[in-house]
């Protein structure tokens, strides 16, 4: 069984592979090297004395590293990558949006993604931020489950060459999924599990990150419930699947549960309900934080069991079924 790695662990070692095959990828980070684990193998520092190099130490400035990198995209030749910590993308943000409007393939990478991050504290947890980055238009915002995951993010984000794409990875650990799939990232989301011999779930569990190993958990304590896992790493990719494939994702008649730990607001687009972040979070060690806020496979069960009660009596909307 693999080790349980950050989901920033195992872009590192994506990253260590693409720039051994693609040597115009060129990129680093706002100060927080140590911590966004950018600096890929033999990377040698951009300076006046090494004009060679492939490395960028970008300092404390999120906006000029952002625009910085755009300019390189506009110009051509290389491919830009930078990196800061999910809630500082905030001060890039008027960047990123320029990356969105001018169709340049700038990827970002976000590590620290929600309130696991722990003891640094509501300063550097993110809650909105996610849900600002997804209601931009022509960008791709990833935040893969695993390291299968993580591979496939940055796959999608070197094949939008006119889409920027933010990849948004955890400090905690993160379990290596059974079913997790690099390939399937670009569905936006799929099922991990399904009840067994094709029968119709009772209820839809879905969540991406972190969170999906959390459902995951949550499933003994919910037998013999019929329950459909899924993880969903991207909006805007399932956004563009069929009608159909949506629905094997979310069938019709169907609660669906989520569960991320940043905002609740636009889970509202697939969920009945959800287990999400509606404050600042909170200075504490993770699993601590993660306890107050009800990110545990015990408030899974509890959650489920609620909505299931719910709809026990009412009819149960399809959210999908809208007009565009």
């Amino acid at each position: 069984e693999d080790k349980a790695l950050a989901t920033r662990q195992s872009s590192q070692q994506v990253l260590n592979k693409l720039a051994e095959a693609i040597p115009d990828l060129v990129g680093g980070s706002a100060d927080l090297t140590p911590s966004n684990l950018t600096k890929f193998k033999g990377a040698v520092d951009f300076q006046a004395t090494t004009p060679e190099g492939r490395y960028i130490r970008f300092g404390v400035r999120e906006h000029a590293m952002a625009a910085l990198c755009n300019g390189m995209a506009a110009y051509g030749m290389v491919r830009p990558f930078c990196a800061t910590f999910l809630n500082f993308i905030g001060y890039a943000i008027g960047a990123v949006r320029v990356s969105a409007l001018s169709h340049l393939g700038v990827i970002y990478v976000a590590t620290h993604d929600s309130i696991g991050l722990g003891e640094d504290g509501p300063t550097h947890q993110p809650v909105e931020m996610l849900l600002a980055l997804r209601a931009t238009p022509n960008l791709l915002t990833i935040r893969p489950a695993d390291a299968n995951e993580v591979a496939g993010a940055y796959a999608i984000a070197l094949e939008h060459t006119t889409t920027p794409t933010v990849i948004a990875l955890s400090r905690q650990g993160c379990a290596n999924l059974a079913a997790s799939s690099a390939e399937k990232v670009s569905l936006g989301a799929y099922v991990i599990s399904a009840p067994p011999d094709g029968q119709a779930p009772q209820i839809v569990l879905v969540g991406s990150g972190s969170e999906v190993q959390t459902l995951q958990s949550a499933l003994p304590l919910l037998s013999p419930l019929r329950i459909q896992l899924v993880s969903m790493p991207c909006w805007e990719l399932f956004d563009n699947q069929s009608a159909d494939y949506k629905e094997s994702i979310f069938p019709k008649s169907t609660p669906v549960l989520a569960m991320e730990a940043l905002a609740a607001e636009g889970w509202c687009k697939y969920a009945h309900s959800v287990i999400g972040m509606r404050s600042f979070g909170a200075s504490g060690p993770a699993k601590d934080v993660q306890k107050r806020f009800g990110f545990t496979t015990e408030n899974v069960a509890e959650k489920a069991k609620e909505l299931l009660d719910y709809f026990k009596d009412r009819p149960i909307p399809c959210l999908l079924d809208r007009p565009n």
